[in-house]
């Protein structure tokens, strides 16, 4: 019960980032279909309040940021009710699901997968919070600042999708661990949908700020 360090608690397994028909207006367009209409698995994330720097390569030309609210999966399950995931739910806590867009989004056939996987990218934090802890999941303050400037500021009840649907869509495919993370995609205000689209460069620093759950803070390096 309550608040406990991520890297101590669970032994974090897979992560799993949904995208697009995740927020209202996280893009330019927006539908209901049955399910987010991408996904990817991310193998590497780092946890606590300073998770570490992210490390701009020179071949990374377009790195974005994304605050996300990371579910994190205490029971395993597979086909999984919606009416029955949140026992499959052992906390919550904040992702910055970092991509380079440049990867993700115009080289390597358009796939999501490596534009995410970067060795920095992905990191959780600053600690897991019990699902008991948190009032209600889908109402609370979601915010992202580069160098102090708000870039990105929603509420979790713009979710498309809540998290019990989230569970039920994902456990449809694959069986879900404890550790398991799902990442439930991210609100307005990325840079690469700006214009003039904005990327991350050396130097800069990424709060990304849940209500409730905390905030991590990145240095770009």
């Amino acid at each position: 019960m309550g608040v406990h360090m991520v890297r101590t608690t669970y032994a974090l397994h897979s992560t799993l980032v949904l995208g697009l028909t995740v927020w209202v207006s996280s893009q330019p367009r927006v539908s209901r279909g049955p399910g987010p209409e991408a996904w990817c698995v991310v193998p590497q994330h780092r946890t606590g309040p300073r998770a570490g720097q992210l490390i701009a390569f020179s071949r990374l030309q377009e790195v974005d940021w994304e605050v996300e609210l990371a579910v994190v999966i205490g029971k395993k399950g597979k086909h999984i009710k919606a009416a029955d995931a949140m026992a499959h739910v052992a906390g919550f806590t904040v992702a910055h699901d970092v991509s380079a867009r440049d990867w993700q989004m115009t080289r390597n056939g358009k796939q999501w997968l490596l534009g995410k996987t970067f060795d920095t990218f992905c990191p959780l934090g600053p600690a897991l919070v019990t699902k008991d802890s948190v009032a209600d999941p889908h109402n609370l303050k979601i915010c992202c600042r580069v160098n102090g400037n708000v870039v990105q500021s929603s509420n979790t009840n713009q979710m498309v999708f809540k998290t019990e649907e989230l569970i039920a869509w994902v456990s449809r495919f694959v069986t879900v661990y404890p550790g398991d993370i799902i990442l439930t995609g991210t609100p307005a205000g990325v840079g690469v949908f700006r214009k003039p689209p904005i990327f991350l460069k050396k130097g800069d620093e990424v709060q990304c700020e849940i209500e409730e759950l905390g905030v991590i803070v990145n240095k770009v390096v």
